[in-house]
């Protein structure tokens, strides 16, 4: 083989997909993230996808992020954040948005949390969870993560084994015992993808419903558009695709 043609495959090497299409033979999948706008940073673009395909896709916020603006005490920030988080939902085809009602910055992997995350999964019965970043940071030398993704993420599977047994929680309805995987994005170690090429413009759109929240961000140059459009274009290379969502993919 000669030098050129050495270097013409380790670029192809280099550039070839890396991550497996996420499953998707499942009719009903559940998010479950701690607070409004931590699905619009990608994965409500998976969302539009799911939704356009006829999928049922419902959203369960355990906070209302009514801590989450500096300027804006919790009586006035909740109620704005959850509006914007339903208006978020709506624009990738999600009607069912619930929330749990812990408290932003303080939720707990404990029994509370389990129980609750177990009710939510018996009423809806997913085959899917999708779930945000539950590791420690953004990435090997990221900024380190917000607690509340953390004790969420980490709760999520014990939940769902929670949900199945029919012991547990004898009064949060009947067992169910159908989630097959639960897909956390953003994660900083991704095992699959979601190509959403054709789905972009409503993610962007349901970023830019948290109006907001982002203007009180303290990042003047911040723009979803940009923001979304650069991340998804790095998975989709991952992906093969133009555009894409990455997740980090549990079987349960």
């Amino acid at each position: 083989m000669s030098g050129t043609d050495s270097a013409n495959k380790q670029q192809r090497d280099q550039a070839a997909p890396d991550l497996a299409p996420l499953p998707e033979d499942w009719e009903r999948a559940l998010a479950i993230v701690a607070h409004p706008d931590d699905l619009e940073y990608g994965a409500s673009t998976a969302v539009a996808r799911w939704t356009a395909m006829g999928k049922d896709v419902r959203y369960v916020l355990a906070t209302r992020g009514e801590a989450g603006i500096d300027s804006m005490p919790p009586s006035e920030a909740g109620p704005l954040r959850s509006a914007e988080q339903v208006a978020a939902g709506a624009a990738v085809g999600v009607s069912v948005v619930e929330f749990l009602d812990h408290p932003d910055g303080l939720v707990t992997n404990g029994i509370e949390l389990r129980r609750d995350l177990a009710a939510a999964i018996r009423h809806h019965q997913p085959e899917v969870i999708i779930g945000s970043n539950y590791r420690d940071r953004w990435g090997d030398s990221g900024p380190w993560n917000h607690v509340d993704h953390r004790e969420l993420g980490r709760a999520l599977p014990d939940a769902v084994r929670d949900a199945a047994n029919r012991w547990l929680f004898t009064d949060a309805g009947e067992p169910w015992s159908g989630v097959r995987w639960i897909a956390y994005a953003s994660s900083p170690a991704p095992t699959h993808g979601v190509d959403v090429t054709d789905h972009l413009a409503a993610g962007v759109a349901s970023l830019l419903c948290h109006r907001v929240y982002i203007e009180n961000l303290g990042d003047p140059t911040f723009n979803p558009d940009s923001f979304l459009s650069n991340s998804c274009q790095r998975a989709g290379e991952r992906l093969g695709v133009q555009y894409g969502v990455t997740f980090e993919l549990i079987p349960m």
